[in-house]
């Protein structure tokens, strides 16, 4: 997908709205050669980098010249304010592929579609990128904080940016993802139902909604009956359609074994179980994980996250473990911090990053992503703020 690189944030945007609308969702900014190359890194199938208009000429033609040596592949499109025959004639020498007039949309355009053009070529019929991967956060039990975990989670895994991460909110009757991040989403998976022959990444790019923390999201339909049309073949096909264009899809689910939470298991690499310090979700999670175990699901790959995991509940985290006979890889406490955060529509991820439950998120991101984190991550709140009685469990 194409990735715009210029210090000036509003060149960034303008360029970025200037591409093709197929191209947009899945497309990128940053704002300076450093952190492409950081991208790129991370990001080995790009095939178009668009150099805004800001960056100094020297410096873009540095970018390009190292970038036509470690990556002949990649096609460089560079956006000018003005047109010189002498500054052309370098720009093609350094391995610009096009150079491009300011304010020539349909010139942009152009250029990246020539550029698209090519990388299919290069890779030839057949051939494929790395698939995403899908994560799915459920509890059989509501109320437990899943919503809030799953939005936090996404951007964690998203680490700035540098990954490309979707999140489904696949709770289809009601779920919460649009509003604890506070957005309005003009499309939802509703707009894909009768499309199941038809499903792939651009259709679905097209219902997709940007949220500024770098993360991408598919509304759930905006009336609960709309989810008896929604079926579970779709829900598949869109899934596999997300891992062609995502590195990390982070699915959202509702409180039941219905069939789209099924179906999302089923479709899983990563399964994230969330249990709360009581007996009634202690039963329930276990039923769950039972479950999971017999429909050989995610098998090896289960994460029990423990939130509101405060001992004067009557219960110790030795006891829970017991329960449930599995180890608890990530424990949470209580904070009045992450419900706060939420009420203002932003994550605890972005609004206090080193906070101990970002803490926490983060190094369950790192298990999923196979980094080596501490594989029983704890956030503990400040006991000072414990014993003022100002705590609250993350909620759904």
């Amino acid at each position: 997908m194409p990735i715009v690189v210029d210090p000036d944030s509003s060149a960034v945007a303008a360029l970025l709205a200037a591409l093709p609308s197929s191209a947009q969702p899945s497309s990128h900014g940053v704002p300076s050669g450093d952190r492409l190359l950081r991208w790129l890194d991370e990001h080995p199938t790009e095939y178009v980098v668009v150099i805004g208009p800001t960056m100094p000429l020297e410096e873009a033609l540095l970018l390009c010249e190292g970038l036509r040596v470690a990556r002949p592949t990649l096609s460089l499109v560079l956006v000018r304010a003005q047109l010189e025959s002498a500054m052309l004639t370098r720009a093609m020498s350094s391995g610009v592929r096009e150079v491009v007039a300011l304010g020539d949309t349909a010139g942009l355009l152009g250029s990246v579609g020539r550029a698209e053009e090519l990388h299919l070529a290069l890779r030839g019929p057949g051939s494929a990128g790395p698939a995403g991967r899908i994560v799915t956060v459920f509890s059989p039990k509501g109320g437990v904080g899943k919503t809030t975990l799953a939005v936090n989670l996404a951007v964690a895994l998203s680490k700035g940016g540098v990954k490309r991460v979707c999140l489904v909110d696949l709770d289809l009757a009601f779920g919460d993802v649009a509003i604890t991040l506070q957005l309005l989403p003009t499309h939802s998976i509703e707009h894909a139902i009768g499309s199941e022959a038809a499903v792939d990444l651009p259709l679905v790019e097209g219902l997709l909604t940007r949220h500024e923390a770098s993360i991408m999201v598919l509304a759930p339909p905006s009336h609960p009956d709309v989810r008896e049309r929604i079926t579970a073949l779709l829900v598949s096909r869109i899934l596999a359609a997300l891992r062609t264009g995502f590195d990390y899809i982070v699915v959202d689910t509702a409180p039941d074994f219905d069939e789209h939470t099924l179906t999302a298991l089923d479709e899983s690499d990563e399964c994230v179980m969330v249990a709360t310090l009581d007996l009634p979700t202690l039963k329930n999670v276990k039923i769950g994980l039972a479950t999971l175990d017999s429909l050989a699901i995610a098998s090896g790959h289960h994460h029990v996250v423990l939130n509101h995991a405060d001992e004067d509940t009557g219960l110790t985290i030795q006891q829970a473990e017991e329960i449930l006979a599995r180890r608890i890889q990530v424990r949470m406490q209580t904070s009045i911090d992450v419900a706060r955060s939420t009420n203002q529509g932003v994550p605890i991820m972005s609004s206090q990053p080193e906070h101990a439950v970002s803490n926490a998120i983060r190094g369950l991101a790192a298990q999923l992503a196979g980094g080596a984190a501490d594989p029983f991550a704890v956030a503990e709140e400040d006991p000072r703020r414990r014993r003022s009685g100002r705590r609250m469990k993350l909620r759904r």
